[in-house]
């Protein structure tokens, strides 16, 4: 079979990232479905301009994962690809910062990756395939000052990724993780103009990355020709750091 017609649920899908991977993946045959928190008059107007069909849930919510999982499988069917890409960021010097700043970036972006794969991996077990692609992040491979809530979370998207790559391999699932960098997206733009130069210096390539260059990516690994891919983080971040 082809990935054509494939459902692929990609979480934080209507905007940065999660928008660009959702139209990669339907420029490769995919069936892109996208989901947001909060998005009111942007979750609106992606979907009338895409057609995807969008979903609503907070993906910190373990009861409300699995009630939208089943919407989207009782509505469009089984899905054989899971892109978890929804995330936060709460920025503060680890001194400053609070246990709900620390509390709310690990319940999105560490807390995700159970809350919203429990719902999809059983029965991708049973069908005998699937693909979950896990985005990460450069700093939780290179650290970074003012986020030890985001690269400790970011960090256990990695080591989850793996663990649960081990344990899928053999039913045809793929699990990887993608670690991108700086790339221009919302979340990139609240940094400071002064921070944000410092950091492109570092960038050997002289830049940011593009949204569509880290989807590239994401629609790569979600391919049904990446099936000896398992287990593997993706570095894409134009040389910033290399391991």
């Amino acid at each position: 079979m082809s990935d054509q017609g494939r459902i692929a649920v990609v979480t934080g899908g209507i905007q940065g990232l999660g928008a660009a991977s959702c139209q990669k993946l339907a420029e490769r045959g995919f069936k892109p479905i996208a989901t947001h928190l909060g998005g009111g008059e942007r979750a609106e107007a992606f979907a009338e301009e895409t057609g995807f069909p969008v979903y609503e849930w907070d993906v910190s919510d373990v009861s409300a994962c699995e009630d939208g999982i089943a919407r989207i499988r009782e509505e469009h069917g089984p899905i054989e690809v899971l892109v978890n890409n929804a995330g936060v960021n709460r920025d503060k010097m680890f001194h400053k910062m609070s246990r709900e700043d620390w509390d709310a970036v690990l319940q999105v972006d560490l807390g995700s990756m159970f809350n919203v794969t429990r719902q999809v991996i059983g029965e991708m077990r049973e069908r005998g395939y699937g693909r979950i692609i896990n985005v990460s992040s450069v700093n939780a491979q290179k650290g970074q000052l003012g986020q030890t809530n985001y690269c400790a979370a970011k960090a256990g998207v990695i080591g989850f990724t793996k663990a649960l790559a081990r344990e899928s391999a053999n039913k045809g699932i793929t699990v990887n993780a993608l670690a991108p960098g700086y790339t221009e997206t919302p979340m990139v733009e609240k940094v400071p103009d002064k921070i944000m130069d410092s950091i492109i210096e570092q960038v050997p390539v002289g830049r940011l990355a593009q949204p569509e260059e880290i989807a590239r990516c994401v629609a790569f690994l979600a391919a049904e020709d990446a099936g000896f891919i398992t287990g593997a983080t993706l570095s894409v971040n134009g040389g910033f750091y290399m391991d």
